[in-house]
């Protein structure tokens, strides 16, 4: 009986988990192009984006026996790159840059968006009505294009678009509503 890609799976995490270098090899060249991927949309910079996805995944490496197999592997993998892409870009500036909502979103106070933190900016993110929410998920943080998600959700490339505008108008005024709050309340 072959292994399932379920056993494969396992048997890799397990074998970091004992650090074992082959098994860290593999699991790194596997994710490597993916999540390097994702950091080359939030810079043009090679060198800064190779540096974001070996913080990334010394985290993973760091975390992997928290791993509790119930969602996939490359979906934790991901966060995990996405928690080091945030936190390099807030070390380096006093601004979140890498979420960019619109090159003329200047209306949006930048003081408000430098007093939200990564879990307020996710949460506002959550509360997107749920294909929309999937379209930004899927190009702003998973780096996929609109004719890929098009496929991947069976929808126009046309409609992936409007749904992206759509979020990135409605992220604009939360977080402006919640840089106004802040404001008053600081």
């Amino acid at each position: 009986m072959r292994p399932t890609e379920q056993d494969m799976e396992r048997d890799l995490v397990e074998g970091c988990v004992r650090n074992e270098r082959s098994s860290q090899e593999q699991l790194y060249r596997r994710y490597f192009l993916t999540m390097m991927q994702m950091c080359l949309r939030y810079t043009s910079d090679r060198e800064e984006a190779m540096t974001i996805v070996n913080n990334g995944f010394l985290r993973v490496f760091q975390k992997l026996h928290t791993f509790s197999f119930k969602g996939s592997l490359e979906g934790w993998v991901r966060r995990l790159v996405f928690h080091a892409l945030s936190d390099y870009f807030r070390k380096r500036s006093k601004n979140l840059h890498f979420l960019v909502l619109e090159d003329w979103d200047s209306s949006t106070e930048q003081s408000g968006l430098s007093q939200l933190y990564l879990e307020d900016l996710l949460n506002m993110v959550d509360q997107l009505p749920p294909a929309t929410r999937e379209v930004f998920r899927l190009y702003a943080i998973e780096g996929y294009s609109h004719v890929e998600i098009g496929e991947q959700l069976a929808i126009s490339e046309g409609t992936s678009k409007w749904h992206l505008s759509n979020a990135r108008q409605k992220l604009k005024e939360m977080i402006y509503r919640t840089s106004r709050t802040k404001h008053y309340a600081g």
